[in-house]
């Protein structure tokens, strides 16, 4: 019995593990992006950056360590029952509450890590979180000034500058343009040839600028004017309070509490709040002691659909529990339930449906196998190459099937057991990630009172970009589990033995591979720009949002369009009506672009567009022309027209859109049209890039999974999965820190997206050639 009890403890805990892996990694995912370009703006050592890692982890497991245990028993019990084991266990004497007690060892030991990382841990974690948040507040100056970008961070500032080159303890600028705007209508301006700037403390900047000139004006004064040269000024910077990380959870003052302190608070105003997350932290491990009871009898009757029932109960059961559980917690907040029956109320419910359950198993009743029988719907039938290939080899003989051609009877076989287990792993990855998505969703939810059809048509239009998000990894996953179990099998073996080489082997998986490849970028081409902007729409209507609009009229300094041999412009208003194309209190300065020098100054207290004539009527202002630092020419005008100014009124009009919502050549020229108004492109430069690169990354999957699917011997599709997990966190890591250093400007645009691409292509291709064929 003891031989018995610690093989059902290997089988669920394997399981377990890898499941409580798998949803911390999905978890994770959205989390890994913000992380990594924090740590390079900040210039955050690996210490730091393995820090926040590890204190984002504690929170992460109040949630996935109780869906571990729920894996582990449906997914372990659920294999068992699959090959008769555990009819041949009841056969010999083994009773269900006997299966209950072993299972429940583990849930125990669950519970009781939970108990310590809820109470303990967790609070502890997210304490440091927020004293870790202060200190990378405090370091948002050190960001990279881009060049050819407006800069607006800084306390009253607007900064230009033409050419940044990084140095060691400062930088060098070179053509800089800042304008002091003190006073908004009248901004003080200074130019320089150069500047070599260094950070101070953790909210200043000084500059050394050289070479330059200042200009100032009064708003009420247009007649007097002072301009003034130096050769050398020293001008301190002080950036404005920067916006927070947001490395943790949204409730992280809450979750930084001590029990103590929590206790305390729920006698004061307010307390309901607090009592509410104290009993939470008692709630959710004790989740891992009544989910047994449920998986226990689910998984034992499981025997027609295997792991695939498994599976689809696993997620089912995750979404009903965190549903009931969210869902209290809500009313609780709203005083609509107790707090005890709302942050209870999932436990208590599947508490009495697993006494049910196992009462159901004892007395045979039709409820259990109605419920098991759903996820025999969902039955993966692995083919073999005697069985399902006979008919159609007997039926059909043609040239295609003589060696050396494509595709042979063994491509089919390879191509149809990796398309059956790709498309069950992405619709595992896809599923999990919309019930994540709906858990983070449900407050707002409730909250806003958003009917579930728009929440269902959110989570529809979300289901795309999911989609392209996973398919890499799935692909992944996919190659490690088809080639390992053909290695297991000794399939692999006889093929080899009939003169097969592994190179033609594994030319169906490269076939399909690049058609996913092409297929990810038409995708992201065609369809998922559209289906992002309405997930987007839907998303502010649940979050309780208005309606958001694309167009930014704020914009307020906008670089005018340059042309070869003409003095370049820099526009400054404070507001822009885009409906009627009028400006008001415009500035527009003009410069050498050799020296970088102003050479005139035109303001107006408005200006509009004349359709007729074509032209910006200015009106109410002044214009300066300048030598050097005399002024050569003055004037006021009540109306006037500048025909050199040819930007049109769609010039101004310029859109923010996020670049997942716009095709490749959308982007393209969005980029174009940003660059040359002097806005910051470099992130949608990568992302551009990107456009092109992640799609490959699905040819380059499959070429690394291959030597490390057959390197893995005899085991089974377990460590195929947790080898594909390691992998993909290695190269989302990578990924992410490659696109954080381009989007502060630390690398080329070209080089961030693809650089991910080149590293793993190179490391697959080696280890493939190593590979014995």
């Amino acid at each position: 019995m003891r031989i018995l009890t610690r093989y059902i403890l290997r089988e669920v805990l394997s399981h377990g593990l890898l499941g409580g892996v798998l949803f911390t990694f999905v978890l994770f995912m959205k989390e890994l992006g913000p992380l990594l370009e924090l740590a390079v703006r900040n210039s955050t050592s690996t210490s730091t950056v393995t820090e926040i890692f590890l204190l984002m982890l504690p929170n992460m497991c109040t949630v996935t360590i109780p869906m571990a245990v729920l894996v582990g028993t449906l997914l372990g019990l659920s294999r068992l029952a699959a090959d008769s084991e555990i009819t041949a266990m009841r056969a010999s004497g083994v009773g269900v509450w006997r299966f209950v007690g072993i299972v429940g060892v583990v849930a125990a030991v669950a519970w009781g890590i939970g108990l310590v990382n809820t109470l303990y841990l967790a609070p502890k974690a997210s304490a440091q979180m927020l004293k870790l948040e202060d200190e990378l507040k405090n370091t948002q100056a050190t960001y990279e000034i881009q060049p050819r970008v407006f800069y607006e961070d800084l306390k009253n500032v607007v900064l230009y500058v033409e050419d940044v080159r990084a140095g060691t303890g400062a930088a060098r600028w070179r053509q800089v343009f800042l304008a002091d705007l003190t006073d908004p209508v009248s901004p003080k301006v200074t130019t320089a040839e150069e500047a070599t700037v260094a950070s101070t403390d953790n909210q200043t900047l000084v500059m050394r600028l050289r070479n330059g000139m200042q200009h100032q004006t009064a708003s009420d004064q247009p007649d007097q004017y002072n301009v003034s040269t130096f050769a050398q000024t020293d001008l301190p910077l002080e950036a404005t309070s920067a916006p927070e990380p947001h490395l943790g959870h949204s409730d992280a003052p809450v979750l930084a509490m001590s029990n103590h302190e929590l206790i305390e608070r729920t006698q004061q105003q307010g307390g309901r709040w607090y009592q509410i997350e104290l009993q939470r932290r008692y709630a959710y491990p004790s989740a891992c002691l009544v989910l047994i009871l449920v998986g226990v009898p689910l998984g034992i009757s499981s025997k027609r659909g295997g792991k695939g029932a498994g599976f689809v109960l696993t997620i089912v059961l995750v979404f009903v529990y965190y549903f009931l559980s969210s869902t209290g917690v809500a009313l609780a907040r709203q005083n609509k339930l107790p707090v005890f029956a709302g942050v209870w109320m999932a436990n208590l419910l599947f508490g009495i449906s697993g006494i049910f359950f196992l009462r159901q198993m004892s007395t045979g009743g039709a409820a259990l196998a109605a419920v098991t029988s759903v996820g025999s719907w969902f039955r993966w039938k692995k083919s073999s190459p005697s069985a399902g290939t006979v008919a159609p080899s007997e039926r059909t003989v043609s040239k295609r099937h003589v060696r050396g051609s494509f595709p042979l009877i063994l491509d089919e076989y390879v191509i149809r057991q990796f398309l059956s287990v790709l498309a069950l792993v992405l619709t595992a990855f896809v599923m999990l990630m919309l019930v994540f998505t709906f858990f983070e969703l449900l407050g707002d939810i409730i909250r806003n009172q958003t009917p579930f059809i728009i929440v269902g048509e959110y989570l529809f239009n979300l289901m795309p970009s999911m989609i392209y998000i996973t398919t890499p990894l799935s692909v992944l996953i996919a190659v490690l589990v088809v080639f390992g179990g053909l290695n297991r099998t000794n399939e692999l073996t006889a093929m080899k033995a009939t003169g097969v080489s592994l190179y033609r082997i594994i030319v169906p998986i490269l076939v399909i591979a690049s058609v996913l490849s092409l297929s990810l970028f038409l995708f992201d081409e065609v369809y998922l720009p559209a289906a992002n902007r309405k997930q987007e729409a839907l998303h502010n209507v649940i979050k309780g949002r208005p309606a958001q609009t694309y167009l930014r009229p704020d914009r307020k300094w906008m670089f005018g369009l340059q042309q070869p041999g003409k003095p370049g412009r820099i526009f400054y208003y404070e507001f822009f009506d885009s409906d009627n194309d009028r400006f008001a209190n415009i500035t527009v300065f003009e410069f050498d672009p050799t020296t970088f020098s102003l050479s005139r100054r035109i303001f107006a207290a408005g200006a509009h567009w004349d359709p007729q004539i074509h032209r910006w009527i200015f009106e109410h202002g002044w214009e300066r022309s300048f030598q050097g630092d005399s002024v050569t020419d003055f004037k006021t005008f009540e109306v006037d027209t500048f025909p050199e100014i040819i930007e049109l009124p769609q010039y101004f009009k310029k859109e923010t859109r996020p670049s997942q919502e716009m095709s490749f050549n959308e982007l393209q020229q969005y980029i174009r049209d940003l660059r040359q108004s002097g806005l910051d492109t470099m992130r949608l430069r990568v992302q551009l890039n990107r456009k092109l690169a992640y799609p490959l990354i699905t040819l380059v999957m499959s070429v690394l999974a291959i030597p490390f699917a057959l390197s893995m011997g005899k085991r089974g599709s377990l460590a195929g999965i947790g080898i594909a997990i390691g992998m993909a966190i290695a190269y989302m890591f990578v990924d992410g820190m490659f696109e954080a250093m381009g989007n502060v400007n630390m690398l080329p645009a070209f080089l961030a997206a693809w650089s991910p691409d080149v590293l793993f292509g190179l490391a697959g291709s080696y280890l493939l050639l190593r590979t014995p064929t």
